[in-house]
Parts: C-alpha cells; sequence; structure tokens
C-alpha cells in the first residue's frame, strides 16, 4: 500500500453521477464512496454492503473495506472511531504514503476540501476531466456511444411512427383518440430507449415557439403544420455512454419558409462534418456552419431579451456525460484523433419555428465515423 509517489489523487462521489470515478472503477455505486490513485494504483474503499461487488467487477488494483480502513485511521491518527469520515481517512493514507499533497477534481465536495486544507494538506484542484484519457475514446467506447445512439435512433423512430400516425384535428394532432402532447409523446420515446437498455432524461419534444429554446422540454399539445424538435439523449444501463441525436419533423404541410430553414440546418450541418478531420480546430468546424447560415440570410440577432438565428455552438464532446470536452465552437482547439462529438447546427426564428439536426462522429485522421444512424426525413403527411 505505501509509495514513494509525491502526490495522491482522490476522488469522492457516486459513480452513478461521477463520470470520472466511475471511468476509473467501471463499477456504480449509487452512494458516495472514497477513491484514490497513487503510485499508479487504484484503490476503492467500499462499505460492506458493496464489498463484495466492487471486488468483483471494479477495475480498481485493490479494493479495501470501510469499516477496516475507518479503524486504521482513527488508531494512526489518535482521533475517536466516530470521529473518522471521508476527509480524516484522506489523510489517513496520505500519511500512510508519506505525501502531503493531493490532487481533487473540479467537483471534489467543499466541505471535504476546506477539511483537508484544516489538516494542513497541499490540495490542489487538477485538469477536467480529471481523466484526460477520457478525451479519446477506444474502439470499445466508440461501440458504446453507438449502442447509445441505436437507442436515440429508437426513441426517435417512435416520435416518426406516432406523429406519422396521428390525424390532425383542427390545429391538434390526435393519437389513439387522444390530443398528444409533448409530455405523452416523450413517454413514448423514453418507453424506446428504455427498450434498448438506455435510460433517457429531460428528452426533449418542443414544437412552434417552444422549439426556439434549445433547452426547452416542451409542453402541452402538439400542433399540425409547425416544427417539432425531438432531442434524445439516453444513457446505456450497462456501460454508462450516452447517444445523443436529434430530429426536426412536421406532422402536415410545411410551407416555404419552414422548408428553407429546414434545408440551411441540414446543410449547415453537411458542411460542418465536411470539415471534421484531425487537425482541424473545432472553430473552424463551427465557423463552417455560421457562413452557411448567414450566406442564405439567417443572421444571429438579438431581439428584446432573447436571441434568433444560430445561438449555440456547433457541437460538444459526448461520453459517460452528455456534455464534455472538447467542445465545437468559436474559440475551440484541434480535433485529435478519437475524440467524439456532436454536429448539431440549430437556427430559431419564433416566425417561423425551431429546426435542429443532430448527429455523432468520432474524429479520424481522415475525416469522421458516424456513430448515429438515422434518416432525415422530416415533413410527415
Amino acid at each position: 500500500m505505501k509509495s514513494k509517489s509525491s502526490v495522491i489523487r482522490i476522488l469522492y462521489a457516486a459513480s452513478e453521477q461521477s463520470a470520472d470515478i466511475f471511468y476509473l472503477t467501471k463499477v456504480f455505486v449509487p452512494d458516495p464512496f472514497l477513491c484514490f490513485i497513487v503510485g499508479g494504483r487504484s484503490t476503492a474503499v467500499v462499505n460492506r454492503l458493496e464489498y463484495s461487488r466492487v471486488r468483483a467487477q471494479s477495475n480498481c488494483d485493490q479494493v479495501l473495506l470501510l469499516e477496516t480502513v475507518q479503524g486504521q485511521a482513527a488508531k494512526a491518527l489518535r482521533i475517536e472511531l466516530s470521529a473518522v469520515g471521508p476527509a480524516e481517512m484522506m489523510c489517513y493514507f496520505a500519511k500512510l504514503n508519506k505525501v502531503r499533497e493531493l490532487e481533487v477534481p473540479e467537483d471534489f465536495p467543499s466541505v471535504y476540501f476546506s477539511k483537508l486544507l484544516a489538516a494542513g494538506m497541499q490540495v490542489r484542484v487538477g485538469a477536467a476531466p480529471f481523466f484526460p484519457a477520457r478525451e479519446l475514446k477506444s474502439d470499445a467506447e466508440a461501440k458504446a456511444v453507438r449502442q447509445g445512439n441505436a437507442a436515440s435512433a429508437a426513441g426517435i423512430r417512435t416520435a416518426e411512427r406516432v406523429l406519422r400516425a396521428s390525424k390532425i384535428v383542427g390545429k391538434c394532432l390526435k393519437y389513439e383518440g387522444r390530443t398528444l402532447t409533448s409530455e405523452w409523446l416523450r413517454m413514448m420515446i423514453d418507453q424506446a430507449c428504455l427498450s434498448k437498455g438506455a435510460v433517457a432524461q429531460n428528452t426533449i419534444v418542443a414544437g412552434g415557439k417552444q422549439g426556439c429554446d434549445p433547452h426547452e422540454g416542451g409542453h402541452g399539445p402538439l400542433k399540425s403544420n409547425e416544427l417539432i424538435i425531438v432531442d434524445v439523449f439516453p444513457r446505456v444501463q450497462k456501460t454508462g455512454y450516452h447517444g445523443d441525436m436529434t430530429r426536426t419533423f412536421l406532422k402536415g404541410r410545411a410551407n416555404d419558409a419552414q422548408r428553407a430553414l429546414v434545408g440551411a440546418v441540414r446543410d449547415a450541418q453537411l458542411a460542418a462534418l465536411a470539415k471534421v478531420k484531425v487537425g482541424v480546430s473545432g472553430a473552424t468546424v463551427h465557423a463552417a456552419a455560421v457562413q452557411l447560415f448567414e450566406g442564405r440570410g439567417f443572421l444571429t440577432e438579438r431581439r428584446g431579451e432573447g436571441f434568433v438565428g444560430f445561438i449555440h455552438s456547433t457541437g460538444h464532446g459526448l461520453g459517460l456525460e452528455v456534455h464534455e470536452a472538447p467542445r465545437v465552437s468559436p474559440n475551440a482547439g484541434r480535433l485529435r484523433k478519437g475524440q467524439v462529438i456532436t454536429i448539431e447546427p440549430g437556427l430559431y426564428y419564433p416566425e417561423v419555428g425551431g429546426c435542429r439536426i443532430e448527429d455523432v462522429v468520432r474524429v479520424t485522421k481522415e475525416g469522421s465515423e458516424m456513430l448515429s444512424s438515422m434518416h432525415y426525413k422530416w415533413e410527415l403527411r
């Protein structure tokens, strides 16, 4: 257990919520637990409830029993057993390994950060992500993302099927005799993802003006002849990796302005995808979409208290988190082989509606490898 390392890297979180600790351990634990790396070896400290499972399933080099460690820490630090919490155990392992410097991630709990400082420890905050290798996806990780996108596609196909089968009654859509709402369609989408082994949360089904707020989930009746944005980003239960895909639909007959808007978004996506390649900056990819929009007269501007046009970046990294490094935005750096990114330009004008089209690719030396698959037919009669 002892090491000549000068620093201990410490994590304390539930691996069901923390991508970093799950990346290290590869096991889901619902409650926060201590994990640290010293001398290149990783150690997890878990209670008796989780001990056998974590020993059998995790990638950690060693798994220690919490109750045993607490007793050892109390003795070594000369404190009462009841006084041994996460910070005290961290101090104990630092003393055991003869180091006084600890490195923690950005989301490390502040209560333990302050206790470590009070104990005389030198604590520094590491870079984000805590494990930079997370940015570069292996073939296995790319496969996991592809599975996530298969779940996304299952959800979006469900939305398409329901919208196609819906009847136009006045301005509203009726499905199986009931008014079709964003909430109802979202439930059916999420069920389709679950059938593929993935859990979808905060799925977006936003029609009309609601679709002009990119993170509006959508609520109320869906209407005919309006653009409906469907954005599905589920997490595969087995692997922890996400999918992320968006399509825009319209039930009924689109007008010329809507067709021009959707056509520009799809062409902007193709223009951005054509730029993706190792060594090309994310800023260049983003600029390709901007140039396409501006060339067709789709300007981004402020109106009153809000904005219209292309009001977000072209994409983001995808993996154990829905939004992770790298960015595909105006100031983004050069792309590297193995990075997985979304390409999702969009346009938003309340008088026309909102449209976003999103796919996921892995960056390659030659260009990109598509990790999502779903057609782009959007006008449903």
